[in-house]
């Protein structure tokens, strides 16, 4: 190559790279380049996108955010329903018994952190746990409202006798899977159609409840868990006037008012001290108990106190269900 090409080459390079660095001067000072989002700012731009929703209660209104995603349940019945909706909270009561969780929800729970108990929650660790929403009973949690709502928003059903259905639908809006819930309340009213229309007459035999707890025997009515279940059913009750009330404490006196039932359904409340299944033994070797009509005719029937009453709540409903498509004799 010639030295006059040479030269030429030479030129010609370094006139490229000169114009190459001036462009990308321009590019640096007329273009600002797309920063990604910091960690810090990315919670803002989510929450903004989700918002929120104003929901009514017992206690007042309350802001939720429009998909909460760490939820802590303070009832039992409450933490079913978050269950049935596909929700697992962060934090929820432990059961009544189970160690911690009711057998029949043992399997979902796996992970979520006990805050103490129904009657009793602890704030401290509800707090620990950062939700963004919190669910209570004023029946149960009145007294510490102000305090839950400080921590979290905070919506509240009103008792825990026999409004499972009204308080399950509250659970569902809340957590924005109002249709969901819907569904979930209309599967089961089919499933209650159903088995009325296949035990028909056999919904004749009037029945009683009876639960047995520590140091104490009751009658159990049309407004608790059961109750309401039966009435939806048409079930007939050995004693109609009872049909509004909760529960009645009684004495070995009153076991001869189980004469008028055809069917006796019992539960007891067992903790794992003994008590309960003590009182069960003591009033069912008590003569009055061993002369009953239903105990000679073989018409007694123990069934889960967790699912017939305690645990009170959707997924409890259809366990209950089960158990009578069985004891009626009747195909699902």
């Amino acid at each position: 190559m010639s030295g006059t090409k040479k030269l030429k080459l030479g030129r010609g390079w370094t006139l490229l790279a000169v114009l190459l660095v001036f462009s990308l001067v321009l590019v640096a000072c007329g273009e600002k380049p797309s920063a990604q989002p910091s960690a810090s700012a990315a919670p803002k731009e989510s929450a903004k996108a989700e918002g929120s929703r104003t929901i009514k209660h017992i206690m007042g209104e309350s802001t939720v955010p429009a998909n909460p995603q760490r939820v802590v349940i303070l009832t039992n019945e409450g933490t079913e329903a978050l269950l049935a909706l596909g929700v697992k909270p962060v934090g929820a009561v432990e059961s009544y018994y189970g160690s911690p969780w009711f057998e029949h929800i043992k399997a979902d729970m796996q992970g979520v952190k006990v805050v103490g108990g129904e009657a009793q929650p602890n704030l401290e660790l509800i707090a620990s746990l950062k939700p963004d929403l919190i669910i209570g009973n004023k029946m149960r949690h009145e007294k510490i409202y102000e305090q839950l709502k400080a921590i979290a928003p905070t919506v509240y059903s009103e008792t825990l006798r026999g409004e499972w259905k009204s308080n399950f639908q509250l659970y569902a809006d809340v957590v924005n899977k109002k249709a969901e819930g819907d569904k979930i309340i209309a599967a089961f009213d089919k499933r209650i159609e159903d088995f009325k229309g296949k035990a028909g007459d056999k919904l004749k035999e009037k029945t009683a409840v009876v639960r047995f707890m520590g140091g104490k025997t009751r009658y159990y009515y049309g407004n608790m868990f059961s109750g309401v279940i039966f009435k939806q059913i048409g079930i007939v009750r050995s004693d109609a006037k009872s049909d509004e009330k909760s529960f009645e404490d009684i004495t070995k006196e009153r076991l001869t008012e189980l004469d008028a039932a055809d069917k006796v359904f019992y539960f007891t409340y067992e903790l794992g001290d003994g008590k309960g299944t003590k009182q069960e033994q003591e009033w069912m070797n008590d003569p009055l108990w061993k002369n009953l009509k239903v105990v000679k005719e073989n018409k007694l029937i123990k069934v889960n106190d967790a699912t017939w009453n305690t645990a009170g709540g959707v997924k409890a409903a259809n366990l209950m269900l089960d158990d009578l498509y069985k004891i009626y004799d009747v195909k699902p």
